[in-house]
């Protein structure tokens, strides 16, 4: 697969090229993860047969320790690799020493052993307030239909306005909506229940929706259609918010995702506690939630409705 020369054992290459096949051919993997893994692997047989003094084979992998995959992982971190380069490296000579233990050719425990670099957590991209208030309007929405221009905005304020992943929304059914109702309650990841508040805004946004749908649903179906009657997927509100972005000048990360991100921060910067915003996210942990601030304020439910722009 590859003309570079590695300096390593000429049986241990041809394992290698094999396994590489075997990933192309049978798992189908994507050219930039094949070249991504060639690379992982032929800089750790580069780095082992130097670390040993002579080409690294077979038994060498066989006889792998743990100080040896850390030797590596310390000698790519001096070169400038970070720490989400060194998960790959690791995830992709692990992937090749699974290939040899099957073939009864290596031993993976040192490799299971070691743990992956920490990696750092990507701080969420909320929107601000003018221009996630702007998206959930049926006024921005670039639709030719009324009715789907006020289908995307309820999803949309329902990302923005409670808080949901878009799985929760699109899930939602008739029933979850009964007239007056103040509040939702959603089942999230793992089962998980929790009640969210409906602002006005919300509530306003899905009534239109449900007022000119021309589709008819049943009190347990899920609530948003397609255009054609069927249930609504993800990825026609992630096209619908990439037109959006377009339009309207966005980032790309102004995503639908985003949009409940800029939830937790918006109500987070009113006054919001963390705790609180905790259980309206639905997070099984507060450790998850904290990504928004390192300051726990103070009370949430309280000062729900002056806190969100949108209330």
């Amino acid at each position: 697969m590859t003309d570079i020369l590695i300096m390593a054992d000429p049986g241990l290459l041809a394992e290698r090229e094999k396994w590489l096949g075997v990933l192309g051919q049978e798992r189908r993997l994507s050219s930039e993860t094949l070249e991504a893994y060639e690379r992982d692997t032929r800089q750790f047989l580069q780095f082992l047969t130097r670390h040993l003094g002579q080409p690294a084979g077979l038994a060498d992998i066989a006889a792998l320790r743990v100080a040896d995959l850390r030797a590596f992982l310390a000698f790519r971190r001096r070169d400038g690799a970070e720490s989400r380069t060194l998960g790959r490296n690791l995830a992709g000579i692990r992937s090749f020493i699974r290939y040899l233990e099957k073939r009864g050719l290596a031993n993976g425990a040192a490799a299971l052993a070691i743990r992956s670099p920490r990696q750092p957590k990507s701080l969420p991209k909320p929107l601000a307030a003018p221009e996630a208030m702007t998206l959930t309007t049926i006024e921005a929405q670039m639709r030719d239909e009324p009715w789907v221009a006020a289908r995307d905005a309820a999803v949309l304020g329902l990302l923005y306005g409670c808080g949901l992943r878009i799985s929760e929304a699109l899930s939602l059914t008739p029933a979850d909506f009964p007239l007056g109702a103040k509040s939702l309650r959603i089942t999230g990841k793992g089962g998980k229940m929790r009640i969210v508040p409906l602002i006005d805004s919300v509530v306003q946004g899905v009534e239109d929706y449900r007022r000119l749908c021309p589709h008819q649903v049943g009190p347990s179906e899920p609530l948003f259609r397609g255009q054609r009657g069927g249930v609504l997927q993800p990825a026609i509100i992630q096209r619908a918010m990439q037109v959006l972005r377009a339009a309207l000048g966005l980032s790309e990360t102004a995503t639908p995702h985003a949009l409940r991100h800029s939830f937790a921060t918006h109500l987070l910067g009113g006054g919001g506690d963390l705790r609180s915003i905790q259980e309206l996210l639905g997070h099984a942990s507060l450790s998850t939630t904290q990504i928004y601030t390192g300051v726990d304020a103070a009370r949430l439910l309280d000062v729900y409705d002056r806190a969100h722009p949108r209330a």
